[in-house]
């Protein structure tokens, strides 16, 4: 199966009790098939997957494919900075059906590049299943270089990145120096827009949580050549932006439970929004009708 072209959602985790909270989960994947949401990511960034356990990750990948039904491309990201639990949960994210894999770059650890090169490079020979590279420089504080993606674009599976590097520049060079047919997403919401303009093909997406058509549509109707898509990405701005007033997925959960979609709280060491935070957020959320008189 080839990735998707369009919006990928990065799925938030919701909680009850501390525990994840599969009758929601199940709701939300079924609401983004409806909303025409392109593919789910499940246990990303945007999924606290740094605070849930190796068992919590296999079973919430196992279900949302079991949930799925294909209608809908399932990615699980299995990357971490630990190189042979990213290989087992690959193989395992693989062996439930998952449709592809999204690796973040090794955080804490600072390899050199070529040691991004090795990490990459072992997780992709021990999967079949097609592979997406996370760039996130600001959480995981180093930068995979755009020659290191050109030469890791050269190995079976790896097949796309993932850019959250925030420069545009840089991303360029990756669409540049990478071969035809190797896939390149926008990372940040609020670049949508301009990665599409260098030859992206889509957004993964935290927006998406909250309005999943419209993520979808803009992106869709850039790449099918409707340039009122970049009128509407622009608008979004201010919605992009509150996503972020504080730690992701802070604000987006907390706009989802204010949408009526039970998500939960955050895990610590995350906790939720300052009054400050909220009230913004709710302004914000007003504006755009997502709560109060729709």
């Amino acid at each position: 199966m080839s990735l998707f072209k369009g919006s990928g959602v990065a799925l938030v985790t919701p909680f009850k009790d501390g525990e994840v909270n599969y009758e929601v989960l199940k709701a939300l994947i079924l609401w983004h098939i409806q909303e025409k949401t392109d593919a789910i990511i499940v246990f990303g960034t945007t999924g606290e997957s740094a605070t849930l356990s190796m068992e919590e990750k296999k079973n919430i990948v196992k279900f949302a494919v079991e949930v799925a039904e294909h209608r809908v491309q399932i990615i699980a990201g299995s990357g971490s900075n630990n190189t042979k639990d990213s290989i087992a949960l690959s193989k395992y994210a693989e062996s439930v059906g998952a449709d592809g894999l999204l690796l973040v770059t090794p955080y804490y650890n600072k390899p050199t590049q070529r040691g991004l090169y090795a990490h990459f490079k072992a997780i992709a020979e021990s999967v079949s299943i097609p592979i997406i590279l996370y760039n996130v420089p600001s959480r995981t504080g180093i930068n995979l270089l755009p020659e290191t993606v050109a030469e890791l674009a050269q190995i079976k599976h790896i097949e796309a990145i993932k850019e959250a590097s925030g420069d545009i520049s840089q991303i360029a060079k990756v669409i540049e120096l990478c071969p035809k047919g190797f896939i390149t997403y926008s990372g940040n919401d609020d670049q949508t827009i301009p990665v599409l303009a260098l030859g992206g093909q889509g957004v993964i997406s935290v927006t998406a949580n909250i309005i999943p058509k419209k993520i979808h549509d803009v992106v869709m109707h850039y790449l099918e050549g409707n340039q009122d898509a970049v009128t509407s990405a622009h608008d979004l701005r201010a919605l992009h932006q509150a996503m972020f007033i504080e730690s992701n997925p802070v604000p987006v959960k907390t706009a989802l439970n204010l949408m009526g979609k039970p998500v939960g709280s955050v895990r610590l060491p995350l906790v939720e929004l300052e009054l400050k935070s909220l009230i913004q957020l709710k302004a914000v959320l007003e504006q755009y009708h997502l709560i109060g008189d729709k």
